[in-house]
């Protein structure tokens, strides 16, 4: 599996009713043009669970940002996040390779096996999370507080449907979905137009730069599966384009209006969805964003099977995708609701992934990657690589330290007061960790020429 280069992607002719390959050593098809992929990163990027996280932005009651600060972070927030999740789509449309198995040319093949497994953890909690999130949805447009289990069922089907005909869903999702999406968006904007804005935190901005980082990460979520989608992209500029601007596009509307949503139910999370039935017709509209929610568990169980690809290449994806879509479904039956230790868990889990891709970008674009990635099964360990990920790691951790035990936040605690630090309001974990990731990632690169130079 060698890297593809750019200029042949927009000579290649498009294969009209091709689908992804069965294993990971079948070369993929080139199918998605730019509204294609507009089309998927942007009804990606409309969520239920983007209208639930307006509560990460907005703040807590008594406390919340005003409505402009929050708009603000959440437009720059998703502008950075977004631009870093284009770089990883970008690179995927050039190898042509998923996105665990680019990670065979900056860490090696046997190497790469250490994100992977991490990304199958994340992706197979997100999934867990999107089918309960489509079955709370389903109950709410029902009015029932019953039925959990076959709205959970009827969900895991679809998506396990979906991520056996991948290719074709993304087609479904050009020409049906994202046109039912955008008018549901529009009917709910206009609604809550209408009823006005409360705006109880008017003019305070304390707190803008960790709401800002709450929208990166959730873009950056997103970064790991990428390349598994714009593998197939007939042109690179366009999988960048088409994914920067569908997704921030999607993004900031979703969250701004789950804002609104929010503001509007008393900033009461839970009775959000209280403020999407509450407009005329409202329950119809709903049901349309709660069917097109299935788009996100079968991006994470595809994108799970796809990182399985990067461990067993030759095993056959339609088995892959059928056993991790009833393993979601099987543990969304069991899981009825999520910790705070859950979310510091994911959470945990997404940290790995921001100073994974600044190593990524770094090496790619400035680094070995000039010179062309190893993608093959035989790729040699880059050991110095993990280097500057774990490095970044640790800064994300020491500005922001991950809730999922006391023990873990009391560490971090220790190292920040043992080192005399104190995390200010203006220490974004994201982005410094991208940062210092990116720059030890360099230094490191300039270690390994001569090393290179020197092998037979």
């Amino acid at each position: 599996m060698t890297a593809v280069p750019s200029a042949q992607l927009s000579e290649r002719a498009p294969e009209a009713r091709a689908e992804a390959p069965l294993t990971l050593d079948t070369a993929p098809p080139r199918t998605l043009d730019f509204r294609a992929l507009f089309a998927l990163w942007a009804n990606l990027g409309v969520s239920l669970i983007g209208f639930t996280s307006a509560a990460t932005v907005l703040g807590a009651s008594g406390h919340e940002l005003g409505f402009a600060a929050a708009v603000t972070a959440i437009v720059a927030g998703t502008v950075i996040g977004t631009a870093m999740l284009a770089v990883a789509a970008l690179v995927g449309a050039r190898t042509g390779a998923p996105a665990m198995a680019v990670l065979r040319g900056l860490f090696g093949t046997r190497l790469s096996y250490v994100p992977t497994v991490l990304n199958i953890v994340q992706c197979v909690g997100w999934g867990v999370y999107e089918l309960t999130v489509v079955a709370w949805g389903a109950q709410t447009v029902s009015g029932t507080e019953g039925w959990r289990w076959l709205f959970v069922l009827l969900a895991g089907v679809l998506t396990t449907v979906l991520t056996i005909w991948p290719l074709g869903a993304i087609a479904v999702l050009r020409k049906y979905v994202a046109v039912a999406v955008g008018a549901a968006m529009v009917y709910f904007t206009v609604q809550f137009a209408r009823q006005g804005l409360p705006d109880p935190g008017a003019g305070n901005w304390d707190g803008f730069l960790p709401a800002t980082d709450a929208v990166i990460a959730v873009s950056v979520s997103f970064v790991p599966l990428a390349a598994d989608y714009t593998r197939h992209a007939r042109s690179s500029s366009k999988a960048f384009w088409a994914t920067f601007s569908g997704y921030s596009a999607a993004q900031v509307w979703c969250y701004v209006l789950g804002v609104v949503a929010l503001l509007q139910s008393g900033g009461d999370e839970s009775r959000i969805f209280e403020s999407f039935t509450g407009v005329a017709a409202g329950w119809a509209f709903l049901l349309v964003l709660v069917l097109r929610e299935t788009d996100q568990s079968f991006a994470n169980v595809y994108s799970t099977a796809m990182s399985v690809h990067n461990l067993w290449p030759r095993v056959d994806r339609r088995v892959l995708t059928g056993g991790i879509g009833v393993l979601v479904t099987v543990l969304a039956l069991q899981i009825k609701e999520f910790t705070d230790s859950y979310y510091g868990f994911l959470g945990l889990i997404g940290s790995v992934f921001v100073p994974l891709f600044a190593v990524l970008a770094a090496d790619y674009f400035l680094g070995a990657g000039r010179r062309g990635w190893n993608l093959e099964q035989d790729a040699p360990a880059r050991r110095l690589m993990l280097l500057p990920w774990a490095v970044g790691f640790a800064v994300y951790q020491l500005l922001a330290p991950s809730a999922i035990g006391t023990w873990w936040t009391g560490f971090w605690e220790d190292v920040q007061r043992a080192v005399h630090f104190t995390p200010r309001a203006w220490s974004s974990a994201s982005l410094f960790s991208f940062l210092v990731a990116a720059l030890v990632t360099l230094a490191v690169g300039r270690l390994e020429r001569p090393r290179a130079a020197g092998r037979p």
